[in-house]
């Protein structure tokens, strides 16, 4: 190595050696830092729940938004309250009675600007049961948002107390902030419960109930100071629940993580060399543990920033503050945790050998004693479980179908749907900018009625413009194969006007169009930032490489198994849900994100010990107890999700939870091993040029 390259290196080393050395002698100023940014955390990222909003899924220039924006200028519309008064005969004198005196006095509430019902407003429709019928409340337009729900609340207590023995009432509004409830309350449910088993495991995992608040602490620390962010990321852009669900849990996971791996360091340090100053002990922590914290941080970090290269607003958020979080957690893990060490040391115990250790060795010690039939097993067994996803998979816009089956709103949505649609697929809307009247357009209205999966076209009677919108119904479900095609083939054809195709069909669409367009791009970001890093870390080209491969191995199969699950229904009743038939669009960019993200934290914790050793099976098994019990903590955060109720974020605790297990048990603990194994010197090759780069620059 050059002078240069040694004097970089030795840099490198000692800002990290001097970070925990000085987080240890200036432990008060340093928690004393944290304390002040926890505290405005907990004063002003509170209120970032009431800037919670709805960010939608489709960036504003996609076109199914540009054709809902034209619908709603041709035929502008307030918000809409639907409710289905069910369960009795609705022509009963006392029901008519009842539902006449409700909706005049809905007529009269300020704020309210017409009503449709079955008696008081031609129209009315009664349902296929004949036992039903459908009430629609609009409201004025242009409201503030604090008065339309105080409407919305109204105008919905009001129709409650129709005397009927079912009254479903909701509305896109109301879903939306059914939503929004729901995933609160299901992150305050889920986080909570999660807090208090990962306090239990902490205890149990290192031996004492000081040692294992260390963690938490960081953790705590890591979310408060998050949702601090998460109120100025508000201020700029819409920043959605489950955004608030996801980030916050994965800044406790990460920071439990990376907080575990400098406490189990530290103590192998002491107990290395027990006369030590714990500033030291602190210092030789910092120059290892907190390099492979540092590396893993910016990882994860540079792996959530690909989700920005998608359009979408609620994947934008979800990159922005997900980073955020990792940062945090990563900075609390290099200065937190150390100060925290220093002030309680005497109280940390110290490390105990036992069967974790041993299983860990003995699965490594299989694996490189037949590395060949090992890699042949797992490599095989991985893609058997992705073959689910890879040839199975119904992607679609879950909606209301995200909230349990008990949700008011879904269970309208579906009531709707069954007996007021005849089962028919909600209508895809087609905008025409030109005369209604004139030959070229009725030309393609029966063009578009001869399509493939077409039921029926039906011009809007109610626009006056010299524009047409038309409602086409496709056969099958709303936003189905069927129904993606018509819209595709609408789209295709070429008019001598301007024609713009919205509706569900058109934005689901839209967002898999979206996302398959930009995939390369975050691709790109996730691959890059893994070589990059990886190569600083190992200086090798072919360990990023294999990286990859085993991380693409555990996300297929991860999907997989999430395609069974949650699509074919096989286990929905234990896991507390109704399966719809699909996933949710959004949970497949989100793992992809996630689980490479995650699988890079815990290949950095072994590489980095691996490197450091100089032996495969001795790095493995060194580092093997603080993988098992990192992926142990974060899997019980992950399983957090599964206690609430909306589907969408059970997709993502269940897939992560399944992605750990399997990285951390045949991928780290077997393909790993075996491939190294396999590959000798070669796992360590990268060009001349790049290794001298390597030694001049290396961590």
């Amino acid at each position: 190595m050059s002078i240069t390259g040694r004097r970089s290196c030795l840099h490198l080393w000692m800002m990290l050696a001097a970070l925990g050395r000085t987080c240890a002698r200036r432990r008060w100023p340093v928690l004393g830092a944290w304390l002040v940014l926890i505290t405005a955390g907990l004063v002003l990222g509170g209120p970032v729940f009431d800037r919670l909003t709805d960010t939608g899924g489709l960036r504003p220039d996609a076109e199914s938004q540009r054709a809902e924006r034209l619908v709603d200028r041709l035929r502008p519309e307030g918000p809409m309250v639907v409710a289905v008064v069910g369960g009795r005969d609705v022509f009963d004198p006392a029901l008519v009675a009842d539902i006449t005196a409700v909706t005049a006095a809905i007529r009269d509430m300020d704020g309210v600007a017409e009503v449709d019902d079955l008696y008081g407003a031609p129209g009315g429709r009664i349902g296929a049961d004949n036992r039903s019928s459908l009430i629609r409340v609009e409201l004025e337009q242009g409201l503030p948002d604090e008065r339309r729900e105080r409407v919305e609340d109204a105008v919905a207590a009001a129709l409650h107390r129709i005397d009927a023995p079912e009254v479903l009432v909701s509305g896109e509004r109301l879903a939306e902030r059914a939503f929004a409830d729901q995933a609160l309350a299901d992150a305050a449910f889920g986080e909570s419960v999660a807090i208090v088993v990962l306090a239990v495991v902490l205890v149990l995992i290192l031996g004492g109930f000081v040692a294992g608040a260390i963690p938490l602490a960081a953790a705590l620390a890591t979310v408060s100071v998050t949702m601090l962010g998460l109120f100025g990321l508000a201020a700029v852009t819409g920043v959605s629940p489950f955004t608030v669900n996801v980030v916050t849990l994965l800044g406790i996971g990460l920071a439990v993580d990376y907080a575990l791996l400098v406490v189990a360091r530290f103590r192998e340090e002491r107990a290395t060399d027990p006369g030590a100053p714990v500033a030291e002990l602190l210092a030789r922590t910092g120059a290892t543990a907190g390099r492979t914290v540092l590396i893993s941080g910016l990882a994860v970090a540079a792996t959530m920033f690909g989700l920005s290269a998608f359009a979408e607003p609620l994947l934008g958020a979800m990159a922005l503050g997900g980073a955020l979080a990792v940062l945090l957690a990563t900075a609390a893990g290099l200065t937190a945790v150390p100060s925290l060490l220093a002030l309680a040391h005497r109280r940390i115990p110290p490390p105990r050998s036992g069967g974790r250790r041993r299983l860990l060795a003995r699965f490594a010690g299989f694996a490189q004693a037949r590395p060949g039939p090992v890699a042949l097993a797992v490599t095989a067994g991985l893609l058997v479980l992705s073959l689910p996803f890879v040839f199975g998979v119904n992607l679609e816009n879950s909606g209301a179908r995200a909230l349990p089956a008990s949700a008011e709103a879904r269970r309208l949505q579906e009531t709707v749907q069954r007996d007021f649609s005849g089962g028919q697929a909600e209508p895809i809307v087609v905008t025409v900018d030109a005369d209604p009247a004139a030959a070229a357009v009725r030309d393609l209205m029966n063009t578009i009625n001869t399509l493939d999966g077409v039921v029926r076209v039906a011009p809007r009677p109610d626009i006056t413009a010299p524009a047409a919108v038309v409602d086409v119904t496709p056969e099958g479900d709303t936003t189905g194969a069927g129904a993606r095609d018509v819209v595709r083939a609408v789209r295709a054809l070429d008019p001598p006007f301007p024609v713009l195709v919205g509706g569900p069909a058109a934005e689901l669409v839209d967002y898999r169009d979206s996302v398959a367009g930009r995939f390369p791009v975050a691709l790109l970001v996730v691959l890059l930032s893994t070589v990059v890093l990886l190569f600083v870390l190992t200086g090798s080209l072919v360990i990023p490489v294999k990286a990859l491969l085993m991380n693409t191995l555990t996300l297929l199969a991860t999907l997989g198994t999430l395609v069974v699950v949650f699509q074919w229904g096989i286990g929905d009743t234990l896991l507390g849900f109704d399966s719809w038939g699909a996933i949710d669009v959004t949970t497949p960019v989100l793992l992809f994100v996630f689980v490479f993200g995650l699988s890079m934290d815990y290949e950095v914790f072994l590489l980095a010990r691996i490197r450091e050793e100089g032996d495969v099976h001795t790095g493995i098994v060194k580092s093997g107890p603080v993988v098992t019990a990192a992926a142990l903590c974060i899997g019980v955060v992950f399983l957090g999700f599964l206690l609430g109720d909306l589907i969408a974020v059970k997709e993502i605790g269940f897939a992560m939870a399944v992605a750990l297990l399997l990285d951390v048990t045949v991928v780290r603990g077997l393909l790993l091993p075996a491939l190294m194994t396999l590959l000798g010197d070669w796992n360590w090759w990268a060009p001349a040029p790049l290794r001298r780069l390597h030694r001049r620059w290396s961590l």
